[in-house]
């Protein structure tokens, strides 16, 4: 069996088993694309076939391109890792850290004791955390009504920090406030700026924040995964007039887009003449940035949003400047110093520069770190690699 067989035989099983309603996943090396595959349908019970130009929420994903177009201005002079944000960002300016609750369910605030820098949010170490992995914020969220992130309304990106900026790791809105950077010192809208500096230079025509007609005719639907492990198809979309552009979630694209960005990654910060990044600020963004601090392991508290999540369990996990390091090699093949990131509608990547191999494979179910649907990437990769290996 051929290796392209073997992993069409993995993402075919776990469509026949019901497991997915439908998956796309794509890897390439250095030479170009080592494999293609599109397998089930867009919508569960729907007419539609997965295709590999179907349009997916890549969601957190997202979270690299905007990390990508924060370094560009790095590389510029426009922004700087480590001086204070506050004045690009003065609404970062004096951001309370959040120490609980009162008797009377009053949260209980005291300044920072250092300022917020971009590195601080291009790490998450800023302080920020999503209302699903933490109790706080979401406790504060409730009482406050506080719309969630994915509302993209301004009002969401108001909460305190949750601990002292550079002191712990903790998943949350940083990214968001990365974009806004972005857009402060550009003078152009994130939709703006992704598409004149990485989208159309990568050739990524399918990509953005909004559906046009064309990309919304080859949406894939989200779906729930059921108490009795089943799937539903449930309603949602990400707000089509944002009042901000979610640099940490926003962008809808493809499995055939996104690859061409991991691809330009891989190969140092260009591809097929476009260069989006300078090579050492590749290597730079792909080092562990957060010292002796560990990354990746989150506990859900907001259970239909998301499971659990630990990619590498037992793992010292570690963030470069937009990216999950595996400090170990995985057991499905990628090597140590690999880079990854993950969307919540189950989408996932990983840039493996020791054995010159990325990939991506993208679902839309809900919650994230679905079991099946993290089997399904962990067996993808494992055949992806063996297949190098016969």
């Amino acid at each position: 069996m051929s290796a392209t067989a073997a992993i069409d035989a993995v993402l075919e099983k776990a469509v026949a088993a019901g497991d997915v309603p439908g998956v796309v996943a794509l890897a390439a090396d250095d030479r170009g694309v080592v494999y293609q595959g599109a397998h089930g349908r867009r919508v569960l019970g729907g007419e539609a076939a997965m295709t590999p130009d179907s349009v997916f929420w890549i969601a957190s994903m997202t979270k690299a391109v905007t990390s990508v177009a924060a370094m560009q201005l790095v590389e510029g002079g426009l922004l700087t890792l480590d001086a204070p944000i506050a004045p690009v960002l003065p609404e970062l300016a004096e951001r309370p850290v959040l120490e609980g609750f009162d008797a009377e369910g009053r949260p209980r605030l005291r300044p920072a004791k250092r300022p917020v820098t971009l590195r601080h949010l291009l790490t998450h170490t800023a302080g920020f955390a999503y209302d699903m992995w933490n109790a706080d914020i979401k406790r504060l969220m409730e009482r406050e009504n506080v719309p969630g992130v994915i509302s993209c309304r301004q009002a969401a990106l108001q909460t305190p920090l949750t601990f002292d900026p550079g002191e712990k790791w903790h998943y949350g809105i940083n990214i968001d406030f990365v974009g806004r950077a972005v857009e402060a010192v550009s003078g152009r809208s994130l939709q703006d700026y992704f598409r004149a500096h990485i989208l159309d230079p990568l050739g990524m025509a399918d990509t953005g924040f909004t559906l046009g007609p064309g990309q919304r005719a080859r949406r894939v639907g989200m779906h729930a995964r059921l108490p009795d492990g089943g799937l539903a198809p449930i309603d949602f979309e990400v707000p089509q007039q944002p009042e901000f552009f979610m640099g940490g979630g926003g962008l809808y694209g493809t499995g055939v887009d996104y690859l061409r960005f991991l691809r330009m990654l891989l190969a140092g910060g260009g591809l097929d003449g476009a260069r989006i990044l300078k090579p050492e600020t590749v290597a730079m963004m792909a080092e562990n940035q957060i010292g002796d601090l560990q990354a990746g392991v989150l506990q859900t508290v907001q259970p239909t949003a998301s499971n659990d999540v630990d990619f590498f369990p037992g793992m010292s996990q570690k963030w470069g400047l937009g990216f999950l390091i595996n400090s170990e090699d995985s057991r499905h093949g990628r090597k140590a110093g690999s880079l990854a990131w993950a969307g919540l509608g189950n989408t996932y990547f990983w840039i493996d520069r020791e054995s010159n191999l990325t990939g991506v494979i993208l679902m839309q179910i809900l919650p994230f770190a679905d079991q099946k649907a993290v089997a399904l990437y962990g067996a993808f990769e494992q055949a992806l690699y063996q297949g190098r290996m016969a």
